[in-house]
């Protein structure tokens, strides 16, 4: 299986550097709560002459579940290389009053993009988008929420519409949809739109 490494690289090396990111989400009363982290590390480094972790940061977002807005964030540096870099952290509650749907990632470029924030929790806060929208599938799945309305499969499908080539405008996602079907209403991966047609057919 393909990890990301060119098959010239020893399994015994030691990288030259790891980035990681995690994003973890919670139900919350009235929404979700998602907490993102970013750590850069220098895995050769053991901090004596070099600095082992150089960015270690995260952002934590508060999602209504009527309104899918954001209702608060918060940033927060752990490690970092300037004593400056803290400084804005506030920024991010610029987030606040953001639909995690409907032009998001615009929307935080817009505000917090290059010189007006900071680069890594720039790229946490735009990651944060698309971590909501399965965020809100896997928490109806937990909650045991099998019935799904024709009002609540339509909005499902347009807050997926040309995020990716399977769900351009008009295109297999939306057909798909149009065939009666519903993300989460049948086994994973979904079957194909031909299958899907030839059900309606029998």
């Amino acid at each position: 299986m393909w990890i990301g490494k060119t098959v010239s690289v020893n399994d015994s090396q030691v990288p030259t550097h790891r980035r990681t990111i995690t994003i973890e989400s919670f139900d919350v009363d009235a929404g979700y709560e998602i907490h993102a982290t970013l750590t850069d590390e220098r895995p050769w480094a053991d901090n004596s002459v070099n600095v082992h972790t150089l960015h270690h940061m995260g952002l934590v977002v508060t999602i209504d579940r009527s309104t899918l807005t954001i209702v608060d964030a918060r940033a927060h540096m752990e490690d970092f290389p300037h004593e400056e870099c803290q400084t804005i952290e506030p920024a991010f509650r610029q987030l606040v009053g953001l639909s995690v749907v409907r032009g998001y990632t615009r929307a935080v470029q817009d505000r917090l993009g290059r010189q007006r924030g900071c680069s890594h929790l720039e790229f946490l806060a735009r990651a944060i988008g698309p971590a909501a929208i399965q965020t809100m599938a896997s928490s109806r799945s937990r909650r045991g929420d099998s019935v799904v309305t024709k009002s609540s499969t339509t909005d499902e499908g347009s807050w997926l519409v040309n995020t990716c080539h399977l769900w351009a405008q008009g295109g297999i996602g939306a057909e798909k949809v149009a065939t009666g079907w519903h993300p989460g209403a049948d086994r994973y991966p979904t079957p194909t739109l031909v299958e899907l047609r030839s059900r309606g057919r029998s």
